[in-house]
């Protein structure tokens, strides 16, 4: 079933509310008024609180090992050798069917093509994959992005623009594929991911969950899409490091339900 917007659900849940706790003295205006009133409040309450949340997401640097200059991973020949054999197929697009599966996997690609062309993988698949899914969800927002395979860059102008076209719900399942995926990635050769960063990095990179928690906290209530979102978020919560050490730490200590989050997470 289509979904409606984040606002239009909670215009409904509300609206419920409303009626539920008038007077029985009150009119159909009066009725009306107040849960007309509501709906309002409710509708400027989370535009804001979402709009706060996105503006924190584009501030966020990328993730020191998809930095694509000296800052990022530098890879000798001999370790281009040995190619990871934890990324995602990308024949995965095949299997996403709901519009928020959509998102999410095309964002999970988006990252595993980078680390792919890190180790001078062939790339064409991912870019495929990445373009029928692209085409799959038909997102006028997408216009104005040059490389799609660089949609884990998740910014507030990506945010402004899906809002404007009635897709602010699948902005935070873009944001959540590349975040679970990143940290999947992570977990799977910390020795070699985390050498691109600083204690700083770190603790910015897991400032990213309370963001993401923070969303979805306010979505997961009106669509039942987002219910793997929490999920996965509850494998990742455990992160919150404030120097590299400490997040190479519970990255070991959260490997396994790292896996397990991520493999339901693209289904």
């Amino acid at each position: 079933m289509k979904k409606l917007s984040i606002f239009a659900v909670a215009f409904a849940a509300f609206a419920f509310m409303a009626c539920n706790g008038n007077k029985s003295g009150n009119t159909p205006e009066q009725t009306d008024s107040v849960k007309s009133f509501e709906q309002e409040q409710v509708e400027a309450k989370i535009k804001v609180e979402l709009d706060s949340l996105a503006a924190e997401v584009g501030k966020m640097k990328k993730v020191p090992f998809l930095q694509k200059d000296e800052n990022g991973i530098q890879l000798s020949e001999q370790e281009k050798q040995v190619k990871p054999d934890y990324l995602l197929n990308p024949s995965v697009a095949d299997n996403a069917i709901t519009l928020a599966q959509k998102y999410r996997v095309l964002s999970a690609l988006s990252v595993d093509k980078a680390i792919a062309a890190l180790y001078d993988m062939p790339v064409d698949e991912y870019d495929k994959a990445i373009s029928k899914l692209a085409a799959d969800v038909n997102d006028p927002s997408f216009k104005d992005i040059e490389d799609m395979s660089s949609i884990y860059e998740t910014g507030e102008k990506l945010y402004n623009d899906m809002n404007a076209n009635g897709r602010i719900n699948q902005f935070w399942q873009l944001v959540a594929g590349a975040l679970v995926e990143q940290f999947y990635v992570m977990s799977q050769n910390t020795d070699k991911f985390l050498t691109a960063f600083d204690d700083e990095s770190a603790s910015n990179v897991t400032y990213r969950i309370v963001l993401l928690s923070d969303a979805v906290s306010r979505l997961a209530g009106y669509d039942s899409e987002f219910e793997p979102v929490a999920k996965a978020l509850e494998a990742l919560k455990p992160l919150n490091a404030i120097n590299v050490e400490q997040l190479k730490t519970q990255l070991a200590e959260a490997k396994e339900n790292i896996i397990a989050a991520r493999n339901e997470f693209i289904k």
